[in-house]
């Protein structure tokens, strides 16, 4: 038997080429060498859009569409959507019944979302003998009950999403490192009180240069700088023209350089610096540098925007997918909670 992989994307917007490069790509790889189950994770997505649901389930389509037009095989992986999986959340339950409260606040994406909501202002009790322009509790950046248990609890319905299906392996970039940790050790306190049920899952490590965004920050959907997957070839072009540049490249026979260019960050990130050299050299200006990375970027997306249509066009044939994943997926973590359950001495269904 294949070992036993898991991952999952939130649909809070369409996936951009970050995302296929970073994660998708490898994901088409590793389907070959294991039982790999793929999912949408909707409930993970309710941690930002809890009051915007209605984006969840237009993203949750887009998603699983990106899925299969980035290579995914539903003859070789399970594809579904978290939310058809009923024991992910049985799970969760009864795993933060055994996590301790302290795990889940040293976790650095909770301490990152308590610094975004910080205090600007203090309150009037809280200003009494103190510096008038102390942080207090008043005054937020951001929405303060955007803190809420599900945001809290997030690494734990991640560890059920692991342990659902005993996964060997899970693939993740470096800033997930600390979250796979926390499941292992949720899964060795489970271990320590009941027996042995789960193993360890080990990080697949996705080795992929950061993939910068139009402004030359990360490429992220929250800072609206992406080239989507389902971008057209003339979106591509235009955004591409629209990136950031060397500020010291003036005129077209200006020597180019690499520090601060986000052109040439995104060429290297695929291999081709090569490209970059003829602007270095002071032969080519900056819109033809450009148009060479849209060209290779309009390559690379050309089979994948392909498929996409084929997928957007047939709606049934995702529906399918989606349900036979789900089915699949039902059965392995069924089996899990049987165990779990019987490991616990709970009721039985």
């Amino acid at each position: 038997m294949k070992p036993r992989l898991v991952s999952g994307m939130q649909p809070t917007g369409l996936l951009h080429i970050g995302n296929l490069e970073g994660a998708l790509a490898n994901w088409v790889r590793l389907q070959d060498e294991y039982e790999a189950y793929f999912f949408v994770a909707d409930w993970h997505a309710l941690t930002s859009l809890y009051d915007r649901t209605e984006l969840i389930t237009k993203h949750t389509r887009e998603v699983a569409i990106d899925f299969l037009a980035a290579g995914l095989d539903p003859d070789k992986c399970a594809i579904f959507v978290q939310s058809d999986v009923k024991e992910h959340a049985e799970l969760h339950l009864l795993l933060s019944m055994v996590t301790p409260v302290a795990w889940l606040e040293r976790v650095p994406s909770y301490k990152e979302k308590l610094a975004e909501l910080r205090p600007l202002v203090s309150s009037p009790s809280e200003r009494q003998g103190k510096d008038s322009s102390a942080p207090g509790r008043e005054g937020y950046r951001g929405r303060p009950e955007a803190i809420s248990y599900g945001l809290m609890g997030y690494p734990v319905l991640q560890t059920a999403d692991i342990l659902a299906y005993k996964a060997d392996g899970a693939p993740v970039g470096r800033d997930q490192l600390p979250h796979l940790e926390l499941a292992r050790e949720i899964g060795r306190r489970f271990n320590y009180l009941y027996g042995p049920t789960f193993p360890e899952c080990r990080a697949l490590m996705t080795e992929y240069p950061e993939m910068p965004g139009l402004d030359g920050r990360k490429m992220s959907k929250s800072y609206d700088n992406a080239i989507y997957i389902a971008d057209s070839e003339q979106q591509t072009i235009e955004k591409v023209r629209s990136m950031y540049t060397d500020p010291l490249k003036v005129h077209r026979h200006d020597k180019g350089h690499r520090e601060g260019c986000a052109v040439y960050k995104m060429m290297a990130a695929y291999g081709r610096a090569d490209l970059h050299e003829d602007c270095e050299a002071g032969r080519i200006g900056c819109v033809e540098t450009k148009d060479r990375l849209a060209a290779l970027l309009n390559k690379r997306l050309a089979p994948i925007r392909e498929r996409r249509r084929y997928f957007e066009a047939n709606p049934s044939v995702v529906d399918g997918v989606l349900a036979a994943g789900a089915k699949k997926a039902r059965k392995t973590a069924r089996e899990t909670l049987e165990q779990v359950r019987a490991a616990m001495r709970l009721r039985r269904e």
